[in-house]
């Protein structure tokens, strides 16, 4: 697996090093890599860490935005207020850049795979295709429409490609991810530098129909026969099984290359400083005596001095947790902190004083590793999407209270993968089952708790993208937005992410085709086509 890493972080650098010029040329030049001289392998690796190790691209905004983690710093006030701060605005339009950086060099392994030997690397060319979906369902589900029929051509002359609409994308989309399906192939050889199943065949099937079910309940409120459709089509195929099956990117705490990006940003001075859980979340979690409380949270110990030592462990004892509310500051004013109600005072003195020395933070050893996992997709997500689809009557097995337990139980297990002191014995997710069913009398209710579910279960392992798109389709958990002064989104959480900044002088004809079917324009405001 080490391998995989380090070839991956290989051909990074070889693209870091390159000028912009350099770079177009990579993505537009097929002399740049043959059949003769590049394994396409590597490039799949490449493609798979790009896309899983996003850092600030998920926190700056949709962490806090989603009331998962809160923050008084002033560069997450773009998420945790609604604010455009000095030049972070340009974060929000870097996964439409790197999203159509990790679906070229998909596209390249492919044409490369494809010369090369076309048979005997089937599966890989059927991976990708799989990747290429998941890469850009991210992109359009964060922007609205975006090329995708005349995306990565450039080499064909589409240096413009038009924006097509995101109805039209989700239909070729899943046309495209069942094609992909369907073409893996257990008796062809499998892909040598998988990060995240090992070239194993059976996963990614399974991992194919769990981003096909995803799919389809992305459109319930837009299409629900299609929607009913292909979430029944992803079930009979055969979705993730276990925990065994989460979809995780590993990373490297040896080669800063290859580190956890999150992690890494979290490590920052002011961001370990300032950074919290929600007073939305620990509360969530407190109101139902969650056991993961205890093995996610931590107070720092009392002082600054020790609330930056980051080998000095918290205290974790779940009645001394507490959530930082979100939409404040530390600058003295009616929004500092410390004149909000119930804040619980600072701990140490003097210049030793800690004023969120008391707001319980992420396990540092458990989530701050610096060679930990990035995940994509889980078992729980998945069980909760299909306990969604059997409250809605759909075919999907077996009824929506036994998928939603498999939830449950997969979301405390998948704990144990980012560090095993996160370990939570099964006995306590059985007691915690017990005390909390679903409530399958009230369809609403049910709805209700299947995803406020699966916002703890996004949350609590650090995937805040997936955390924020599953609230826009759901509408659960109801949080109640900040109204923080100079706000730009008339004190509601934002529905969408604006396009990258170069779109309007680089393709402007159908930037502003796009931008034009946007209630909006584009703005944190408008909403995506299935986003009702």
């Amino acid at each position: 697996m080490k391998k995989y890493l380090y070839l991956a972080f290989a051909f990074l650098l070889y693209l870091s090093s390159c000028s912009r010029i350099d770079l177009d040329k990579i993505n537009t030049d097929p002399s740049r890599a043959t059949a003769e001289n590049f394994d396409p392998n590597n490039l799949l690796s490449t493609a798979q860490f790009n896309y899983a190790n996003i850092g600030y691209y998920q926190l700056l905004y949709q962490s806090t935005m989603m009331q998962v983690l809160a923050s008084t710093y002033y560069y997450y006030n773009n998420g945790d207020k609604y604010l455009n701060v000095a030049n972070f605005t340009d974060y929000q339009g870097k996964l439409f850049d790197q999203g159509y950086t990790q679906s070229s060099t998909i596209r390249e392994m492919q044409r490369i795979a494809r010369l090369k030997d076309a048979e005997g690397y089937t599966n890989l060319i059927a991976i990708g295709d799989i990747m290429y979906v998941l890469i850009l369902q991210r992109v359009t589900d964060m922007y609205g429409d975006v090329p995708y029929s005349e995306a990565n051509r450039a080499h064909e002359g589409l240096k413009y490609p038009v924006y097509d609409a995101q109805k039209d994308i989700y239909k070729a989309m899943l046309t495209d991810l069942q094609a992909a399906i369907l073409q893996l192939d257990f008796q062809k050889p499998k892909p040598t530098a998988d990060l995240i199943y090992r070239g194993d065949i059976g996963k990614w099937k399974r991992f194919g129909y769990a981003l096909m079910l995803r799919l389809a309940m992305r459109l319930t409120k837009v299409e629900p026969a299609m929607a009913k459709e292909w979430a029944e089509k992803a079930y009979a195929g055969g979705t993730i099984a276990d925990v065994t099956d989460n979809a995780l990117v590993p990373t490297d705490a040896s080669n800063f290359n290859s580190q956890n990006g999150t992690s890494i940003a979290l490590r920052t001075l002011s961001d370990y400083r300032e950074v919290r859980w929600s007073k939305t979340f620990i509360d969530y979690l407190k109101s139902s005596q969650d056991p993961r409380l205890a093995a996610i949270s931590e107070v720092p110990q009392d002082g600054m001095i020790n609330n930056l030592d980051e080998e000095l462990p918290g205290k974790r004892e779940p009645q001394i947790q507490i959530g930082l509310p979100n939409g404040y500051d530390l600058m003295g004013s009616t929004t500092d902190i410390r004149n909000s109600p119930g804040y619980p005072g600072p701990t140490g003195s003097g210049t030793d004083l800690a004023p969120l020395g008391k707001y319980s933070r992420p396990v540092t050893s458990v989530y701050l590793k610096l060679g930990g996992p990035n995940f994509i997709m889980t078992y729980a997500e998945t069980e909760f999407l299909l306990a969604e689809a059997g409250i809605r009557g759909w075919q999907v097995g077996t009824d929506a209270a036994t998928h939603y337990a498999r939830g449950i139980r997969g979301a405390f297990e998948s704990l144990a993968q980012l560090d095993i002191q996160a370990t939570i014995e099964p006995s306590k997710a059985n007691a915690w089952l017990a005390a909390n069913p679903l409530p399958v009398q009230s369809n609403e209710k049910a709805l209700e708790m299947i995803n406020n579910q699966y916002w703890v279960t996004t949350g609590s392992t650090f995937n805040f993208i997936e955390n924020w798109f599953n609230w826009r389709r759901s509408g659960y958990p109801v949080l109640k937005p900040v109204n923080y002064p100079g706000n730009v989104t008339r004190g509601s959480i934002p529905r969408r992410m604006i396009y990258l900044s170069t779109e309007v002088l680089n393709n402007t004809e159908n930037y502003h085709k796009a931008v034009s079917g946007l209630s909006d324009g584009d703005a944190l405001t408008s909403r995506v086509w299935w986003d009702k």
